[in-house]
This record gives structure tokens, C-alpha cells and sequence, in this order.
């Protein structure tokens, strides 16, 4: 069972949270509130999202300073920040916005089916990733499991090989879909490389995959490449 994605929502003022969650309640996923720069930071501690949506204007610690920190934290440099706000400076700002990690900066009012798209698109790619994870954790086991019966029960592990296959499979066949669509549809630059990305650990993954099968060198090699 695929587990929803976590959508952290950072705003100091309530009516801003409360319209967010109105915008992406319909891509059902678990949406989290944080009402200020330190709060969000808390949440990310122990919680794994798949995207930000950071107001810039907050009191205390602003969403520039706010997403410094996250950039720093190697558990979460790597999540989408896409900033709110509801002013206009010009180009030096966004800038700041982009040199800050943004992946998008989107200037209030926003279009709520342009918002609810953008974040569909990362949430997306996270999910996409965790069955990659999926994937790779139980090549690990089958990798494992060879070590320590490097004889027997070879009909298991060539079912094994073919269930992990078929897996890999599915997940290559939606991210090729998935790349296509951001293609086609000139989505922002950031998640036509976060699905680029995602391709090339999928191509690494069915290499070792591939070298496995039998006849085609030893489990020790494959352990090494990862």
C-alpha cells in the first residue's frame, strides 16, 4: 500500500493555511500546517515531505532565512521549495527567492489550478522515488540472500529476480511517462531534472538488476557498485 506524501505548508497567518489547504485538498495527499520559519523546521526533523510551500513574509525568521536552513540539513536540502508572496520587489528578489533553493516563486494571488499543478508534479516525482527506494531495498535483500546461500534454492531466486523485474519494470515504464508529460507540457526547469534524475538512478538500478541473472558474473561485483 502506497503511503501518502507529506505537503508541508508554512504561513504565519491562518487564512493563508487554511486557503492552501483548500487548493490542495483534492490532490489528497497529507497536508502539514506550520505557522512560522522554527515551526517548519521542528516538523522537519522527523518527517520526510514532498514539497514546501514557503510564505517569504513572516515575522521572526523569514522564508529566505527558513529555507537557508533547510538547504543546510543534509535529511532535507534535497526537498522542493517552491516560496509564496504576496509583494513584488523586481527581478532582485526573485532572485534571492531562486539563490535561496527555490525550485518556483509564485507572487499572490496565485491561479489555484497553476499551484495545485506545480505541486502535483513534485509530489509525483516523491512518490516515483520511494518505489525506487522500494525497489532497491529488496535488491539489497536478494543481493543478501545470495551471499549467504550461494548454492541453493535457485528456482526462488530466479522467481525472486523476476518479481523484482517486473516491479522495476512499472516504475521505469511511469517515470518515462511521467518525463514525457513534464516534456511536453514545458514544466519548470526543476522537475524536468528531478525526473531526469530519477531516470538515471533507474537505469543504474536495472544494470545491477541485469547482473544478477544468471551467467552474467558474480553477486560480489554488483555489491560493489552500490
Amino acid at each position: 500500500m502506497v503511503q501518502k506524501a507529506k505537503i508541508l505548508l508554512v504561513d504565519d497567518r491562518p487564512e493563508n493555511l487554511l486557503a492552501l489547504e483548500a487548493i490542495l485538498s483534492a490532490l489528497d495527499q497529507t497536508l502539514v500546517r506550520a505557522s512560522s520559519g522554527e515551526e517548519a523546521l521542528k516538523a522537519l526533523l522527523t518527517d520526510d515531505f514532498a514539497v514546501i510551500l514557503l510564505d517569504v513574509q513572516m515575522p521572526g525568521m523569514d522564508g529566505f532565512e527558513t529555507a537557508a536552513h533547510i538547504k543546510r540539513r543534509e535529511r532535507t536540502r534535497d526537498i522542493p521549495i517552491i516560496f509564496l508572496t504576496a509583494i513584488n520587489h523586481g527581478p532582485h528578489h526573485t532572485f534571492r527567492g531562486y539563490a535561496a533553493g527555490a525550485v518556483d516563486y509564485i507572487s499572490k494571488p496565485f491561479d489555484p489550478w497553476v499551484l495545485r499543478a506545480k505541486v502535483s508534479v513534485f509530489v509525483e516525482l516523491y512518490m516515483k522515488n520511494c518505489q525506487l527506494r522500494e525497489q532497491a531495498s529488496l535488491l539489497r535483500l536478494q543481493l543478501e540472500g545470495n551471499g549467504k546461500d550461494a548454492g541453493g534454492e535457485a528456482k526462488e531466486s530466479a522467481g525472486l529476480l523476476a518479481e523484482l523485474s517486473a516491479r522495476l519494470a512499472a516504475v521505469e515504464e511511469q517515470a518515462e511517462a511521467l518525463t514525457k508529460q513534464l516534456n511536453d507540457e514545458s514544466t519548470d526547469a526543476a522537475a524536468v531534472a528531478t525526473a531526469a534524475h530519477l531516470e538515471r538512478k533507474l537505469t543504474g538500478l536495472r544494470r545491477a538488476l541485469d547482473a544478477l541473472e544468471p551467467g552474467t558474473g558474480s553477486t560480489s561485483s554488483v555489491s560493489s557498485q552500490n
